[in-house]
């Protein structure tokens, strides 16, 4: 049972959580970057170049068309990523703040008055 509180410790941690998020949201929004490159911007760089070329065809040419789709669905996907990460941050949070701190070991005096009330509560 101890190796399991170490590890949900070892978890709930601001840093280690933070660490995760960090790269789960690099490696998404690297995908739409890549997405904005490959699907948007190299074919409307390309396109005008093709065309300057007097190519026969050019609008056949897979590699010339832009895919707003793709560039898009990438976006929605990162969003859905940052959304259940989002709930997945809250989560951890609540398990964070809902730690119970430990009971404060009674003061001198309020010692010594427990004594005074048992010893009270001893008289008839």
């Amino acid at each position: 049972m101890g190796i399991l509180k170490e590890f949900k410790d070892f978890v709930i941690r601001g840093n280690v959580v933070d660490l995760a998020v960090a790269v789960v949201i690099g490696v998404a929004f690297g995908a739409i970057v890549s997405s904005l490159v490959d699907n948007v911007i190299t074919p409307l760089l390309l396109a005008p170049a093709l065309k300057a070329a007097n190519l026969q065809d050019i609008d056949k040419l897979a590699w010339g068309t832009v895919k707003y789709g793709s560039f898009l669905a990438a976006v929605i996907k990162f969003v859905i990523i940052a959304f259940i990460l989002f709930v997945i941050v809250k989560g951890f949070k609540s398990l964070e703040n809902n730690k119970v701190p430990p009971a404060a070991e009674p003061s001198a005096t309020e010692k010594l008055l427990m004594e005074i009330r048992d010893e009270l509560k001893k008289k008839p």
